[in-house]
């Protein structure tokens, strides 16, 4: 059966407040993570516009402080959201890991996409530094 989902991880010295809030901001998502948009700009209270090779999509962040979590959402088809989900833990004697998983989508290989991820992941530990 075909991968539907990859997931990676990445440590990182910094603390897991601050990559949550890094996270958190989708505004700054094109500097770590270029291959899923140019530009994101806030839609409204608890939306995003996303731009990406010159197509616009809605864009839904969820945030849970309490637990450190951020899932960006889109719909991927009718009535259906999906996206990437996004985990910050405590890293043992200070720092973070970060836990990300992303669908592997239509006319894409997990090999391809975990490349993505991995280069996404190593993106957002040298902002965050």
């Amino acid at each position: 059966m075909p991968l539907r989902t990859v997931t990676g991880s990445i440590e990182s010295g910094a603390e897991p407040g601050d990559l949550l809030s890094l996270l958190a901001d989708a505004s700054r998502i094109p500097e770590w993570a270029p291959a899923f948009a140019d530009r994101v700009e806030r839609d409204d209270q608890n939306g995003w516009k996303v731009a990406k090779d010159g197509s616009v999509f809605s864009l839904h962040v969820g945030v849970e402080r309490a637990v450190r979590t951020v899932d960006y959402l889109r719909e991927v088809a009718p009535g259906k959201k999906g996206g990437a989900y996004l985990r910050v833990l405590p890293r043992p004697g200070g720092g973070s890991v970060v836990v990300m998983t992303l669908p592997v989508g239509a006319g894409q290989t997990a090999e391809g996409v975990t490349a993505v991820l991995n280069q996404e992941l190593a993106s957002l530990v040298r902002l965050a530094s």
